[in-house]
């Protein structure tokens, strides 16, 4: 498909049916993101991959509350984004700039996956709304390190 169709064919998917992903497919993914452009090629992010059953149904937990994203827990799998520290070169300019160069580029390698995935024929729902503190502990993300 040429790119103005997968642009149409992307969207958020909030119903998956009850088959794994294969791990061919999430990696295929995970490249596309980490091909997407950052600031300084500072890349400051990680993709934890959650395909285990019982972790996927804390997670599902973690990305659920006051009614919001409950079909995360019928997700097959869960890619968690962890914001990591930018390069000094990219700090320093989003410093200087006064601009949060890493949220930007976090969201391109994300918008990377998610247009993979459709590509392949997988749903992706991009949720911002999660509890991050147990995000953290299932995940066991120590310090100042964010789950978007």
């Amino acid at each position: 498909m040429d790119f103005s169709e997968l642009v149409r064919k992307r969207q958020s998917d909030r119903k998956y049916e009850p088959r794994p992903v294969s791990r061919e497919c999430v990696m295929q993914c995970l490249e596309a993101a980490r091909l997407a452009p950052s600031a300084c090629n500072s890349q400051p992010w990680k993709f934890v991959v959650v395909d285990d059953a019982d972790l996927l149904s804390k997670m599902g937990e973690a990305a659920s509350g006051l009614g919001m994203n409950g079909f995360a827990k019928e997700a097959p799998v869960i890619v968690a984004v962890v914001l990591e520290k930018m390069n000094l070169t990219a700090f320093i300019g989003s410093v200087i700039k006064d601009k949060e160069y890493s949220l930007l580029d976090v969201g391109i390698a994300v918008e990377h996956f998610c247009l993979q995935a459709a590509d392949l024929g997988l749903g992706t729902c991009i949720m911002g709304y999660l509890d991050e503190n147990k995000v953290k502990k299932r995940l066991g993300i120590k310090g100042k390190r964010v789950p978007l």
